[in-house]
Parts: structure tokens; sequence; C-alpha cells
């Protein structure tokens, strides 16, 4: 720490990864500022994971109102007000949002609101007042990327969806990862008809394939339209219509067209060329192992690296920061191996470690794979099923890759990624006994191997 400067660290970009950063070397004695030119939280609280997993939440009662006659209830009349769930999940993102403030003022952490740029590696500009820092954290994040066609102006992003003044009867989605997926079951669920659009074959890529190929049955089942190997060609709007034309001739009318297309780092503007911080092919500002950029005192996590866009990714890094600067011991990277992951489609899903091409690649493995329809719908008389998958490693019997579609995934495997992580073997699973009835014990029932 060096008092020729202001702060010890200053983070631009107040989301997961800056904040957890900040508040960590603020806690260890660091001289803290942090500077945020939109919301606290960043997209994961404000735009992102949170506020769409409320909208989850909410398009799952179509069902469950549904399923309820199976067990004897009488559900009557329902109706779906689009602005209730819109304004008591902008309630609860504001209430978020004083979380997070809180947070930074009780660890000291200063809070600059506004634009910052960088002078030079160790001079901050904002509305017009210079500091000076001895360390620089980039921690900016991503914004969605849509791709431009004649009469884009008139489709959205996955900002714009939290805040709809007036909700569509029927939606039009572009994109084939996550987002895009999610926000489907989302519109579908709470009634809209629901198009997902692919300018690929098949969605989820990185996914497992058997994932891959369930989900899209899964979806199709439940009504979403996907379309695959298509792409927009332009949009024109009549009757405040939107008519959708792609690329193979054919059209489709409908009321929103959103673009969940992939995200990019947000580093435009910033003053990174002027402090001579490099930058990747997308955009990216590229780190080594410990975070820190071209400039030796400037350093960088989260989505503006582009390395795994995930809140507990960012704040993981985040930690390492300020353990590396104001902690003591050995430097601490990021071990990117055996990361679980959710998609809040519906069915859900939940994954961690290889894929099988990707853990066949390394050697001969054996593949272990389930399919059921879940014990609810005996009663409910829904078709929904749900899909399980271990791959093990054959040379030493490890577990090397867990994959499931279906209710609660994401909580599963969350336990299932701190066995893999350890490096359980298929036999301690299978010595494991299972909870009885549930579907989590299908992962450690599973006896013969399907390929």
């Amino acid at each position: 720490m060096s008092l020729s400067f202001e702060y010890d660290l200053f983070v631009i970009g107040a989301g997961s990864g800056g904040v957890r950063a900040s508040r960590m070397s603020a806690r260890a004695g660091a001289r803290v500022g942090i500077a945020e030119s939109t919301f606290l939280g960043g997209t994961c609280v404000n735009v992102g994971c949170v506020p769409k997993k409320l909208f989850v939440y909410g398009a799952q009662f179509a069902e469950e109102f549904d399923d309820a006659a199976g067990f004897g209830w009488l559900v009557g009349a329902r109706q779906f007000d689009w602005a209730t769930l819109r304004d008591n999940k902008t309630k609860e993102i504001e209430r978020l949002n004083g979380v997070y403030q809180n947070l930074l003022v009780n660890a000291g952490v200063k809070i600059h609101r506004g634009v910052a740029r960088l002078l030079d590696a160790h001079t901050i500009e904002m509305e017009g007042q210079r500091m000076t820092a001895d360390n620089i954290l980039i921690a900016t994040g991503s914004s969605p990327y849509a791709p431009s066609f004649p009469g884009d102006e008139h489709t959205i992003t996955s900002t714009d969806v939290f805040y709809l003044p007036n909700f569509p009867r029927h939606a039009i989605i572009v994109g084939g990862g996550y987002i895009a997926v999610e926000f489907a079951g989302i519109f579908n669920g709470l009634g809209v008809e629901s198009h997902l659009l692919y300018r690929g074959p098949l969605f989820l890529r990185g996914f497992d394939e058997s994932v891959r190929g369930f989900v899209k049955d899964e979806l199709e089942r439940k009504g979403i339209h996907l379309h695959f190997n298509t792409e927009i060609a332009s949009i024109e709007v009549n009757s405040g219509r939107k008519r959708v034309h792609f690329k193979d001739g054919q059209s489709l009318e409908s009321d929103l067209v959103l673009q969940a297309t992939g995200r990019r780092p947000n580093t435009s503007g910033l003053g990174l060329d002027a402090a001579g911080v490099h930058l990747g092919d997308r955009g990216e500002v590229v780190v080594d192992e410990f975070f820190r950029t071209s400039v030796p005192n400037i350093y960088a996590i989260g989505d503006v690296i582009d390395r795994m866009q995930l809140t507990p990714v960012a704040i993981a890094e985040g930690m390492c920061i300020a353990h590396n600067l104001f902690g003591s011991g050995p430097k601490r990277s990021l071990d990117y191996r055996d990361i679980p992951t959710a998609v809040f489609c519906q069915p859900n899903i939940g994954t961690v470690g290889l894929t099988e091409a990707q853990a066949a690649a390394k050697g001969p493995i054996s593949v272990f794979e389930t399919s059921f329809r879940a014990m609810k719908h005996t009663l409910s008389g829904r078709g929904e099923r749900t899909f399980m998958k271990l791959i093990v490693r054959k040379a030493d019997d490890r577990v090397v890759g867990a994959h499931m579609v279906g209710p609660e995934a994401g909580e599963i495997i969350q336990g299932l990624a701190v066995a893999i992580k350890a490096g359980a073997t298929k036999a301690q699973f299978d010595a494991t006994v299972g909870i009885h009835p549930t579907a989590a014990e299908e992962f450690v029932t599973m006896r013969e191997a399907t390929r």
C-alpha cells in the first residue's frame, strides 16, 4: 500500500465481482473506491439471473395449477397480470440495490456514481474529477450483443424484457444460448405463443449432446415452437405488429422480437488504450492466471475477461484479487475445472464436469443414463420426463461429469459438484445410500452402463 495515491485499490464496476473484491480488500485494511455508472449489483442482480429466476418462478404456476387437479384440488378461474409480476420484481431488485450499497458502505468502500475512465495506469477521471490509485480493477461486465439487419430497431434485448410496459401475446426469441432458451420457457409459461429461432441445427452448443436433445424434446412437448437453421432477414412493422422475414423466404408476425444472441465485454470508453491495457479479439481484457493485465498494477475479472460468464465465478475471481493484493500467503488463482452451472429453462438443466464428447476425447469412459417420469406426474398426468447422466473415466473409476434435466436440477447438481470436485469414484456413488423417494437418488442407483 502506497500513500502516494488516494486509493490502494480503485474498482471500475460494482457488479458481483467488483463488489466482492472491493469489500474484501477494504476489510483487509485497504483504501478502496468503486465506480458505477448504472446500478449496484451488476447484470445478475438487476437485469440477469435474479429477476430472471423470479420470472421463472412466475412462469411455473400455470403448470402447477394444472397438476393440482390430479391431487384433488379444484383450481378456479385464473388470470396472469404482468404488471404485478414486473413491479414486484422491481421492488425486490431495489431492495437488493440497497443491500449492496450497505455492504460497501459498512466495509468502508467509497462509492462514486458516474462513468469512470483511465487517463493512465494510475489515474481515473470521473465527471471532471481526477483520482489516483495504486491498483486498478476493471470489473465492468458485459452487455447484450445483437446482430444488425433491416428493421432491427424493432427488436429488444434481455435487458429490456424486465421492464416491458405491455405484455405480448406472441413472442419470437432469437438465439441458441441459455438466455434465449430460458426466456422462451418464461414467455411460454406465462401464456405467450413462443417461437425460438436459432441459426444452428440445435441450441445450447457446448452442453452435453444428450442434454441438448432431451431439452429439445421437452420444450416441444410444452408447446414452444422451435425453428432451427433459421435467421432473420428483416423486420417491418404494420399497425403495431412486427412482420419478421426469414432468410429462407418464410415470415412470421409477432408482438415482440427478443434478440438473445450473446454478450460482449464492456471495454469501450474506459480509456484502456491510454493506460496500455491489451484487449483480445472479442474485445475482452487479456489477463494472466492472477488476473493481471498487460499493465502490472491493473487487473480485470468477471465477464469483461470473457472466461466464464457466471456470477459465482466473478465473485471467486474477486476473492483472488483481494487476497493477492492485500492478504498473506501464496497467490491464488481460480481453477475453472468442474464449475457447476444451471440453465433455468423448464425443466431445468444442471451440469458439472465434462460432457461425454470431452471425456471420450481424453480416453475410455463408461456412460450411465436414465430418464423417467417423476413420481409427481404419475398423478398429475403430465408427460414431462427427467433425465440424468454420469460419465465415468475407466482408468480410475472417477466420475468426471454429471448432467441432469428436470425439476430442481441446479439444486441437485450443486451437491454432486462437491463430490466431483473432491474426485469421487463411481464405486463411492454406488456405495452411497439414496434418499427415497426422490429424483436425486437415481444418481446413486445407476448400476449398468448405457454404453
